[in-house]
């Protein structure tokens, strides 16, 4: 198969081709770039969750492209982050990440989501239009993130900015500068905490310790980029993928509508519907394996589809269509094992809190161009929208 992100059609809808795949073989060696890269793709739900878990596929992407030239540039901050290690550096960094980042921080900051939300909604005007993701979709998770790792509101335009640069795909120049713009600044930034205790998530960050273990300052500034961009872009495309679902439903809308309280529990049902991961971050083979029937040489990339995985008609009955009455909590959206999303408990809470609050206060909202195709964002990692029209 050619690399998908040469078909547009690939970046509307990768589910026919998710499907197609899947059903020739849930694991099979697929080409996965222009300069002939080739690549293992998962995209059956249960040799997924395997993969997840199996600790010959490794993450650490330094010891996979030592001695390799890619030819790019990216930032070590960027390109070296927890995600792409292993244990045990992988488990220190974790538990280090957690003490500053607990389930508790995240219920203290319901409130303060609500209030940024209600601002955001207080900006749309009765009998209006907006853009559902630049007018909430983003603004929210951005704004929530750069509170809790106290960015400086005059900074946060442009730390979005460099945050979206970092996921334009096929543009590699573009991305990798963003790449140092943005640990540049947030160098800055930790310096600054450093200096001016303020009670963030970034200055927690320079105190945290594990017995007398410290973050080392490559590993700080590293985790800080991590935080700042796990913590906001798949949020986004979460709750825009998830209220063009359910525009796309009334009727599973409305009974939303008449309970409200109901939001919380179709999120999973909304994340394995449309997940804002198309395919997990890189892993590699350390030694030869075999995935659902599929042998694997060691020494070659393997990619984990989430997106295809939660539509697995094995695992979930019926799965191209959206069933808020499903059971659907054992998705693969946030990831599954030791590198499960650490962020979940917080985008569950922002993606919770802005549906219900967009749909009650406008019941009557509706694409303002239902006839035409949303517009998808170029990149294989993540699956978002850039824009999405609405009117009531």
């Amino acid at each position: 198969m050619t690399d998908p992100l040469q078909d547009p059609r690939f970046l509307q809808d990768p589910y026919p081709a998710y499907a197609r795949l899947r059903d020739a073989a849930p694991v099979q060696r697929v080409r996965t770039g222009s300069d002939g890269l080739h690549s293992y793709l998962v995209t059956g739900y249960a040799e997924a969750r395997a993969a997840f878990t199996d600790p010959r596929l490794s993450k650490d992407t330094a010891r996979f492209f030592a001695g390799r030239p890619s030819g790019r540039e990216l930032h070590p901050a960027v390109s070296q982050t927890m995600l792409a290690s292993d244990p045990p550096r992988h488990t220190r960094l974790r538990r280090l990440v957690t003490k500053a980042f607990t389930r508790g921080s995240v219920e203290r900051l319901r409130p303060y989501i609500q209030e940024v939300t209600d601002g955001l909604l207080d900006g749309w005007a009765p009998g209006g239009e907006a853009d559902l993701v630049e007018d909430l979709a983003a603004p929210l998770p951005v704004t929530v993130i750069c509170q809790l790792l106290g960015v400086p509101e005059a900074d946060r335009a442009a730390v979005r900015g460099w945050s979206d640069d970092l996921f334009a795909s096929g543009e590699p120049a573009r991305t990798d500068a963003a790449s140092h713009a943005l640990a540049g600044y947030l160098a800055w930034l930790v310096a600054a905490k450093r200096s001016t205790p303020d009670g963030s998530l970034l200055h927690d960050l320079v105190r945290a310790r594990d017995g007398e273990d410290r973050l080392t300052e490559d590993e700080l500034l590293s985790l800080a980029v991590l935080l700042l961009v796990a913590g906001h872009e798949t949020t986004t495309h979460f709750i825009g993928n998830a209220a063009l679902a359910l525009l796309q439903d009334p009727g599973s809308l409305a009974r939303l509508l008449d309970e409200p309280e109901a939001f919380a529990g179709a999120l999973d049902e909304l994340l394995r519907f449309d997940s804002p991961v198309g395919i997990a971050t890189f892993r590699y083979s350390t030694e030869a394996l075999t995935l659902g029937g599929t042998p694997i040489p060691a020494g070659v990339p393997v990619l984990i589809s989430p997106g295809a995985a939660n539509r697995d008609p094995v695992r979930f009955a019926g799965p191209d269509g959206l069933d808020l009455g499903r059971d659907a909590g054992a998705h693969l959206a946030f990831g599954h094992g030791i590198h499960r999303c650490l962020g979940a408990p917080l985008a569950r809470a922002e993606g919770e809190i802005a549906l219900r609050t967009l749909f009650t206060r406008f019941p009557r909202l509706r694409l303002a161009a239902p006839e035409q195709e949303p517009v998808r964002r170029r990149t294989r990692l993540m699956r978002g929208l850039r824009s999405l029209p609405v009117t009531w």
